[in-house]
């Protein structure tokens, strides 16, 4: 007799058979093979979708040697920062013969600019002030200095006026070059927390990052090279713009492309728990919103956006609501743009794919959200191009608005709070217990503000003479001793503060900012930093110097070109800025005659109260 096999004991009706499992029996039915082979089909797609991407991924964000057609904007680099060894100044100083750099002297490498809109004086301003001093970033430039505005409006037209003012200034090709980096910032309530080294190299990890992302999620287009002779392989859309990040829309609508159509946050999607990104309140959402506070690019590029958003406002407009309106609506519209023709660009693969992917609450696409966007005219041969992004992170900038909570001041050579915070914090992930490598690198707190002249004799030629009173520093401080605003659910450490939202922390967090309790000495080390050719040469040559070639140290320029020492743009906000109890700025020890590294006056023995 021929033994059976498993095959003809299951075949066999006689036999005793195993019973068939329901998911095969179902599988079997006419009826459920259609929904099946619609699952398969959409797993098989989702595992091609993710394989694409691995593929991208693994690839540089972008090549030195792609080629964009102006329509687009460039990739861009900021130049190397040298070593140590160079000059700590960071403006280049009057020269030796009151000059502004030596005679023939020709700088060839770009510069950085600190634009800051403010028409007026006042201690938040000088806060502001004191925090480019500390840590030696260009000299700033004063935007609408001493203008009055009457115009229409909340804001008397301040705020509309801030982006002719700022253009304008972005258009004079004698004070910029289009590939210089300028860093745009609201004077009245943000703060520098670290040196400029560690935004620029930042800036610069941030925008290959973006670019990466970018080539990644709309892959390349062939561009035209050599006037259109010849044509190569290179992403469709790059980066070199970085505003700041917010965590509501404001005050655009929320239908608008601004609000409705902009990328998802880079944060985990559980960033801050289960609420995140559903929280009515907003104190749980990921910053994925323009904020109009903080920008930073190359002047060619940041030109191009304020040249549109003066457009807008003085053709359009559309600037009754403020900058913050405008600037967001742009950027609202770029990515309207980006998405559409993306979506609209695919093929039957990538249609399921979407389509899959927003049935199970999965798409990227904010286009595919369940909400209503409203449509945008679309004006033939109208650039929506910009290269605009966001720093989702705070690495750059930290903005306030249903943020302040996120943020602790840590000590990190003290880790007594730290259990504290995780109890306070359960949905915190894991924030920092030390800082970051780019600041356990970094020069100490005091090195940015150089170390001065000691001479106390007026004959020097030096601003302010040393006194043991009042410039008392620390001989040695490091960044492990200092307190530092940090983001726990973002877990970083932000180059600057933008106090925009609630203004309580303007006067709350003065007092926890690194360098309060040397804010004097600080700024009066800043004023007497050494002022010599080598240093305006070395600032020439480039390094951790090649911001500016106006020269000036402790004061501000304004767009028209004048030079204010801080004793001139900061009288009677000592109690205020410094907080420490030492009286009137340049007459702590007796009234004296000061001029600034112009000669001018700045603090007479004339000088009495008003």
């Amino acid at each position: 007799m021929t033994p059976q096999t498993t095959f003809d004991r299951i075949s066999d009706p006689n036999q005793n058979s195993y019973p068939t499992p329901a998911f095969l029996r179902m599988a079997r039915s006419r009826r459920s093979r259609t929904p099946i082979l619609i699952v398969i089909t959409g797993l098989l797609l989702l595992i091609l979708g993710w394989r694409s991407s691995a593929k991208l991924s693994s690839k540089p964000a972008f090549s030195t040697a792609y080629r964009l057609s102006p329509s687009s904007p460039i990739p861009y680099t900021a130049p190397a920062l040298h070593d140590d060894t160079e000059s700590p100044l960071i403006a280049p100083p009057t020269s030796d013969d009151n000059s502004t750099a030596p005679k023939g002297l020709q700088k060839t490498n770009p510069s950085f600019h600190l634009l800051v809109p403010a028409s007026e004086s006042n201690p938040n301003l000088c806060k502001t002030l004191l925090s480019t001093f500390a840590l030696a970033y260009p000299s700033p430039t004063l935007i609408n200095y001493g203008k009055n505005f009457q115009g229409d409006g909340w804001d008397k037209g301040s705020h509309a006026g801030k982006i002719r003012g700022v253009y304008d200034y972005l258009h004079d090709k004698k004070k910029v070059k289009d590939d210089d980096m300028v860093l745009v910032i609201d004077g009245y309530d943000v703060w520098f927390q670290l040196p400029p080294v560690i935004m620029i190299k930042r800036y610069q990890q941030l925008i290959n990052e973006a670019n990466h992302r970018l080539r990644r999620r709309y892959g390349t287009e062939l561009k035209h090279t050599d006037g259109g002779a010849g044509s190569e392989m290179g992403p469709k859309y790059t980066q070199t713009v970085v505003f700041g990040a917010d965590k509501l829309c404001w005050p655009n609508g929320g239908a608008d492309p601004a609000c409705a159509a902009i990328p998802y946050s880079t944060l985990p999607k559980d960033a801050y728990g289960p609420l995140t990104d559903i929280d009515p309140r907003g104190f749980h959402n990921r910053p994925r919103y323009l904020n109009s506070g903080t920008v930073m690019g190359p002047v060619k590029d940041v030109r191009a956006i304020y040249q549109l958003a003066v457009q807008k406002v003085e053709k359009d407009h559309r600037g009754t609501l403020g900058d913050q309106f405008v600037f967001a609506e742009i950027f609202g519209e770029q990515e309207y743009q980006r998405e559409t023709q993306r979506l609209s660009s695919q093929g039957t693969g990538g249609r399921w794919y979407e389509w899959l992917s927003n049935a199970l609450g999965a798409s990227d696409s904010p286009l595919a959200a369940n909400q209503t966007i409203n449509n945008m005219t679309v004006i033939p041969g109208h650039r929506y191009e910009f290269g605009i992004g966001l720093d989702y992170t705070s690495e750059m900038f930290q903005t306030m608005t249903h943020s302040a909570d996120d943020i602790r001041f840590l000590t990190f050579n003290d880790s007594s709070i730290f259990p504290e915070i995780m109890e306070q914090y359960p949905d915190v992930k894991a924030f920092p217990t030390i800082p970051p490598m780019d600041v356990q690198y970094a020069h100490g707190p005091l090195w940015y503000s150089s170390p001065g002249n000691r001479s106390s004799d007026l004959k020097d030629g030096i601003l302010l003479p040393h006194s043991d009173k009042l410039d008392d520093l620390p001989e040695r401080l490091d960044w492990f001793e200092v307190p530092l605003a940090t983001n726990l659910y973002a877990g970083t450490i932000p180059s600057l503060l933008h106090i925009n939202g609630d203004k309580s922390p303007l006067d709350d967090w003065w007092s926890s900012m690194w360098y309060h309790p040397y804010g004097r000495a600080l700024v009066r080390r800043f004023i007497r930093s050494t002022q010599t050719r080598q240093a305006a040469r070395a600032a020439a040559a480039g390094g951790q110097t090649w911001w500016d070639m106006r020269g000036g140290r402790g004061g501000v320029w304004t767009d028209s070109g004048t030079w204010m020492s801080w004793g001139e743009v900061c009288k009677k906000t000592e109690a205020e800025v410094f907080q420490d109890g030492k009286g009137k700025w340049g007459k702590e020890e007796g009234s004296r005659k000061v001029t600034n590294s112009f000669g001018m006056v700045v603090i007479a023995d004339e000088d009495e109260d008003e």
